[in-house]
C-alpha cells in the first residue's frame, strides 16, 4: 500500500461522530479550508446542488432555541420521510439507538431521558458551529441527494484530517420550516440534513461510542472479481 493510500486508509477510518463537543469555536480559516475541500466534490453533470448554511455564535444560539421549541410543540416538518422499512435496516437503526441510549445510561422505559438525548441533538451537542445542508426540487430528488451525501462526505473528512470533528444529524432535517425561517430560506430549497462541527470532547463518554460497520460479506456481490472476499 503506498503511503497516501495508507494516510487516507486511516483517516476514512478514525473518522467518527462525537456526541459531545467542546465551545472552541474553529478559526475563519479552518472553516473556510472545509469548505472549499467539501466543493471539490462530484455531482451529475457537475450541477453542485447543494446550498449550505454555516451557522455559529447568537445565530447558532437563536436557532437551538427555535428548534427546541418546536420539538416541545410537536411541530415537524420534515421534507422527506425517514422510514426504515420493517426489516433490517429498521433492526440496525434500534441497534444504533440501544447503542446511544446505553451509551447515557438511559433505560428504554426512561422516557423523559430519551426526549433529552433528542434535545441534545437540537442543542447540537454543544458543537460551536453548524452546517445545514439543502438541496433545490430536481426531479425526484435521488441523484442531488447522492450529490449532497458526497459533498457532506468531503465535509466529514476534511474535518477529520484537520484535528475537528463532526456529526451528521437527520433529527435536525425534521424541523425544516423552522430551519428555513430561522434562517431565512427559500420554500424551495429543502434540508436534508445538518452537521454539527468542531472539536470533540475526549473526556466525553460519548466522544466515540463506536457504532461499527457490518462485514463486506453482507453488502458487497462480486461478478468475476475473484478473492476479494476470501478471509485474510
Amino acid at each position: 500500500m503506498s503511503t497516501t493510500a495508507s494516510l487516507f486508509t486511516e483517516l476514512v477510518r478514525v473518522r467518527h461522530s462525537p456526541r459531545q463537543f467542546r465551545p472552541t469555536p474553529l478559526s475563519p480559516a479552518d472553516i473556510r479550508g472545509v469548505l472549499e475541500d467539501a466543493q471539490t466534490a462530484p455531482s451529475n453533470s457537475n450541477t453542485q446542488p447543494w446550498t449550505v448554511h454555516v451557522v455559529s455564535g447568537a445565530a447558532r444560539d437563536a436557532l437551538s432555541k427555535e428548534l427546541l421549541k418546536a420539538y416541545e410543540d410537536g411541530r415537524d416538518s420534515a421534507d422527506f420521510t425517514g422510514d426504515y422499512g420493517d426489516g433490517v435496516y429498521l433492526e440496525r437503526s434500534y441497534q444504533h439507538g440501544a447503542r446511544v441510549y446505553g451509551a447515557r445510561g438511559i433505560a428504554h422505559s426512561d422516557m423523559e431521558g430519551r426526549h433529552e438525548v433528542i434535545r441534545e441533538n437540537l442543542r447540537f451537542y454543544d458543537a460551536p458551529h453548524v452546517a445545514l445542508l439543502f438541496m433545490p426540487q430536481l426531479g425526484d430528488g435521488v441523484r442531488t441527494a447522492g450529490d449532497i451525501g458526497m459533498y457532506a462526505q468531503n465535509f466529514l473528512l476534511s474535518l477529520t484530517a484537520r484535528g475537528f470533528h463532526g456529526i451528521p444529524q437527520a433529527v435536525l432535517g425534521v424541523y425544516a420550516d423552522t430551519v428555513r425561517a430561522s434562517l431565512g430560506v427559500r420554500d424551495d430549497l429543502k434540508l436534508l440534513f445538518g452537521i454539527s462541527f468542531g472539536i470533540g470532547d475526549k473526556t466525553s463518554p460519548m466522544y466515540d461510542i463506536g457504532m461499527g460497520r457490518i462485514p463486506l460479506q453482507q453488502s458487497v456481490v462480486l461478478h468475476d472479481t475473484p478473492g476479494v472476499l476470501d478471509e485474510q
